[in-house]
Order: C-alpha cells, then structure tokens, then sequence
C-alpha cells in the first residue's frame, strides 16, 4: 500500500479490444502514450471482462461480483437486481475519498451517487444542459448516423467530440480535488460504434494497412447458432457492410488514437498541477469489439477473444514497473485490489481476488491467476437461427441492436487457462481451442479423442469456477469462513 493515499483515476473506454495495440504486436501503432502509461506500470496481456455487455461489466466492476451474483445480465433495470453489501462508492468514501463521474456511467448507479457528475453522456450525446449550438448540432449528427461506420471525417472540430468534453469534465474535477483524495471514474464513450472521428483522425490510417482479420461471414455461418443469426440480421440491416471491413478497421483505429491524446491531455494536466506523482491510473475497458472479425460489428454473439480480453493496465505509487503480465486478471478483481491499495478490508459478498500484491512486486500465489472465467445470456432457453421472437426494434427498416433476444437467450460460460479455452452454453454444445495454434478459434477440439484429457482439465476448471463464483450473499445467522484477499488457492 502507498504511504500516503493516493488519488485513484480508473480511464475506461467503451468497446475497445485488447489486441490492437503496438505492444500487442498490431501493425500500426493506435495508442503510443496508452502503451507507454504500460511501460511505466504494469500492463497485463491475459485481462477479461466477467460479460462483454456494458452494464453488467460495469457493475461487476463496481461491486467485484459476478453477473450471474449480481442478477445484472442485460442493459435494462439494473438497480432492481443488484444485492451487495457494500460497493467501491461505499468502500471508497469510508476512506475519505470523494467519489467522481466524468463521462459515460450506464451503470445501477445515478447521478446522486457521485460528489462530481459531468453527464449524462451516450454514445450520441453529452449533457443538453451544458452543450453550446455547436455542441448539440454535432450530437445530432452522432444520433443520425444511426450507429454505423462514417463514410467520411465528422464535420465539426474535435473539441466537439465527446472524449473532448469528457476529458475537459475529468481536468475541472482533478482541479476541484487538488487537497483532498479523490477517485475519478473518467469514462469515455468511444470507440463504441458510431464509428467516426474527425480529421486528422478519420484518414490517419489506411484501410490498405490493416491486418487480415481471423475470419470473415463464413465463420459465422460455420459456427452456426447465434453466430449465423446475428451474422444474417446484419447483412438484411446493413445489405453489403462488410464489404469495407478494412475501412471499418481502419477509423476503430483512428478513435483508438483520438482517445489516446485525450488521455495524455489529461495526464498532461495532472503532471502541471503537480498530482501526478500520487495518483494511481488504471485503464481499461468494458469489453471488446469484433472489429470485422467473422463478418460482425459491435458485439452480441459467443464469447471470442475479441470480446472478452480487454486492455489492462495500471501505473502510480506503490506499483512497479513490469510491462507485460500474463497472470489472468478480470474487471471483478478491480474492487478487492483497490481496496487493498487504499488499506480497506474487503467487503464480503465481493467475489474479486485482490491482485494488489502483483502491482506491487510482491510474492503471490501464481495458481491463484492461473485462469479465469466470462459468462454471457440472460438465462431461460436459447432461441433457434429460425425463429423471429419479438425483439424490442423493428425487423423491418435499417436500425437494430446486437444485443437482442436471440444472441443473449440461453447462457454461456466460459474459462480461460493457459493456452485453452473452453466454452460451454445451456443446451450441452461445447467448444476446446488452442489459442496458441488458433487464436480465431476456429478449430473445436471439443470432440477430437487426441484432447480429451485436456478437455476433462478444462470441464473440471470450468467446474471449479461455476462453483466459485456462486454468490455467499445474504449474509444470515452463521458465520462464513472467509480468504485473505479472496486468495483461494495457494493464499
């Protein structure tokens, strides 16, 4: 733990997968002050998401519990599920800290919660209160392009862009905070689709020089499902879109470096007033983004690594440079480290390990991190490729959301460990990948009699976790035996 405490700024970005980065080995380089923010603290190339949909990552964030503890799954009604003791806002302020929102929240939490609020923010607006002329013509623009890819640069300046404003918010409360500890939850919307930037931005890559991704439509098609459904709703939408799946790369990346100078304007200023130097940064994002990958866009279907890894890293007092872990860390650990960090107990019903000691160079029990686990679906029967149950869009007409009754019927779950994977969902169909030989995941293994050791292994961590990650709260009469910063193995 610091000496002192720190103040604490957790930088989340919407949507941004792990691998598209410089240190990632990424052809262009996307974010070159991110990745040395990396370099200077510790960057971890093996973190995930607990669920690759924004409010059930971010209250699992929030609470260190899982989805399937905190009965969040979808975007919708999110206050009337969650159960916990106490969440980071409660732990955070019992320590003297203020409690702070710049950005986008789409969490159980409102505005109240928060000692600064900059929002509301979306993905197509900031808040109306605050917005010049200027301001709201350009988030009426963001709203009419209907989430799509952008044909051509934003035509209004970049102090328009809500990552600007966000960040302009972020500075103003750093300022406000100056004498006392303070976490900052700066929350950018971005690279969630619209995809769009303005220039420099929008041409500084070119399509010519983004990678081949690992699969195109027919992966999906191959893959069958909720992969075949999503895919064919995508091209009845958006006839022929993924016909310029390079241009679609190529502006995610040009975001990915408009997001990059907002996060060095802001540490730029936390340097010239002078609090830099106490000041833990984390960043990180919800989930990721297909990118192209297997003919889709957005998120929705399965849980491929392109989802579910997302960019981790932290830098600041207390935390030693080491650039590149590859312990398995998730979202839900962030809450029982912080913790840590600022010398607070863990909350029970936190369901997170702390990985504080790992920051810090200090001893730690390697199994411990030795895999993780994501889950995804709101429960009850998965819906068939055939069927049309009511969704809450039109079928007829171009606007749709990937995140439907169809792709998060059912459940699926899922756990990483060494260079395997397995994924299992409700009605018994399964998934084995070598990612080291297949990192599309392309090839199953699940039913190859050569891997069926290797498959028990994986069915029995998988085991491990479903059992792990069942939810202790309410606490009631008797007393539960509890683990030195939620270590179960080797603690």
């Amino acid at each position: 733990m610091p000496a002192s405490k720190p103040n604490i700024v957790l930088i989340m970005t919407d949507q941004q997968r792990a691998d598209f980065f410089a240190s990632e080995g990424f052809p262009v380089d996307t974010m070159p002050f991110v990745d040395s923010l990396g370099r200077s603290g510790t960057r971890f190339s093996r973190a995930y998401t607990p669920i690759p949909i924004c409010s059930p990552a971010r209250t699992s964030m929030l609470t260190g519990r899982y989805a399937k503890a905190t009965r969040v799954k979808q975007n919708w009604d999110m206050a009337k599920s969650v159960i916990v003791d106490k969440d980071l806002r409660q732990v955070l302020r019992e320590h003297g800290y203020t409690v702070n929102l710049a950005g986008k929240n789409h969490s159980y939490l409102d505005a109240s919660a928060f000692d600064f609020h900059g929002g509301p923010y979306s993905h197509t607006h900031g808040p109306a209160d605050r917005a010049s002329a200027s301001e709201r013509h350009s988030d009426q623009w963001l709203f009419d392009l209907d989430h799509r890819v952008a044909s051509e640069p934003t035509p209004f300046p970049l102090e328009n862009q809500l990552c600007h404003r966000i960040v302009s918010d972020a500075i103003a409360c750093a300022d406000q905070n100056r004498d006392n500890p303070y976490f900052l939850w700066l929350s950018l919307p971005e690279p969630h689709n619209p995809y769009q930037a303005p220039e420099p931005y929008f041409s500084m890559f070119s399509p010519d020089d983004m990678p081949d991704r690992f699969a195109g439509p027919q992966a999906s098609m191959a893959k069958g499902g909720k992969w075949q459904w999503l895919r064919t709703l995508e091209e009845e939408k958006r006839p022929g879109y993924d016909e310029d799946w390079r241009r679609y790369r190529a502006l995610y990346c040009g975001m990915l470096r408009m997001i990059d100078d907002q996060v060095r304007r802001f540490v730029d200023h936390l340097k010239a007033n002078g609090t830099y130097e106490n000041t833990i940064i984390l960043f990180l994002a919800d989930h990721g983004d297909y990118a192209g990958d297997y003919g889709l866009q957005r998120k929705g279907a399965g849980l491929p690594e392109c989802l579910v890894r997302i960019p981790f890293l932290a830098t600041g007092p207390g935390i030693r440079p080491n650039d590149d872990r590859t312990d398995f860390i998730s979202l839900v650990d962030v809450m029982p480290t912080l913790c840590e960090a600022i010398g607070a107990e863990i909350p029970f019903g936190c369901q997170g390990r702390s990985f504080w000691p790992i920051l810090a160079g200090e001893p730690y029990p390697a199994d411990e991190f030795s895999s993780v686990y994501s889950e995804i679906g709101f429960g009850s029967l998965p819906y068939g490729p055939e069927e049309r149950p009511p969704l809450h869009f039109p079928y007829d007409g171009p606007t749709y959301d990937e995140l439907n009754s169809v792709t998060q019927s059912g459940s699926t779950k899922m756990v990483r460990k060494g260079d395997w994977k397995l994924v299992y969902e409700l009605m018994g169909r399964a998934e084995l990948y070598d990612l080291a030989a297949d990192p599309g995941e392309l090839n199953n293994l699940y039913d190859d009699p050569a891997y069926a050791a290797r498959k028990t292994e994986m069915l029995e961590e998988l085991l491990y976790w479903t059992v792990r990650t069942e939810d202790p709260l309410p606490r009631a009469k008797y007393l539960p035996k509890t683990a030195a910063r939620n270590w179960y193995r080797g603690g």
